[in-house]
């Protein structure tokens, strides 16, 4: 009996230590980890660190979150969030409710690409001076309206 008195007041401080520190713990870091878990795109969330941001996209262990006026995006660990501010809008999805289809992704159109419009410059003909003779570069067709004019007005000074 004098043992059991001795022993008794170790058992019951032992008993209260558990029910006042260790089971509120528990249950404190099942629900972090059940909203850890619950994390989907669209959610504002607060990192251990103080950083505020939007999830872009989740992963296994990590999320891309969506940080300030600059849209910056970086990648976290699940554990760094601290809490969610806002939840968002549409319900979590589950594998039951919407079964996996394999989509394509779409395929972007290209477009013709854009060329500059060039007009050949009429080769000199072969009994003119051969300092005429490289007028024969490709211009574009801007300039090319300007050069066609003043050969044909040569031409006819020639005449």
């Amino acid at each position: 009996m004098n043992t059991v008195t001795t022993i008794l007041p170790l058992i019951l401080l032992i008993g209260i230590m558990y029910f006042l520190l260790i089971r509120p713990q528990k249950k404190r870091e099942k629900e972090i980890n059940a909203m850890r878990s619950s994390l989907q795109v669209g959610d504002e969330i607060i990192t251990i660190g103080g950083i505020c941001g939007k999830i872009v996209k989740t992963k296994d262990e990590s999320l891309v979150i969506q940080v300030g006026a600059d849209k910056l995006k970086f990648e976290i660990m699940r554990w760094a969030v601290s809490k969610v501010v806002e939840s968002s809008k549409r319900p979590a999805k589950t594998e039951e409710d919407e079964p996996q289809t394999a989509k394509k992704p779409k395929r972007i159109k290209k477009s013709a690409p854009v060329e500059e419009t060039t007009a050949p410059v009429e080769e000199a003909v072969a009994d003119e001076t051969p300092d005429k003779a490289d007028d024969s570069e490709t211009v574009p067709a801007d300039d090319a309206e300007a050069v066609q004019e003043t050969t044909e007005e040569e031409a006819k000074e020639e005449k």
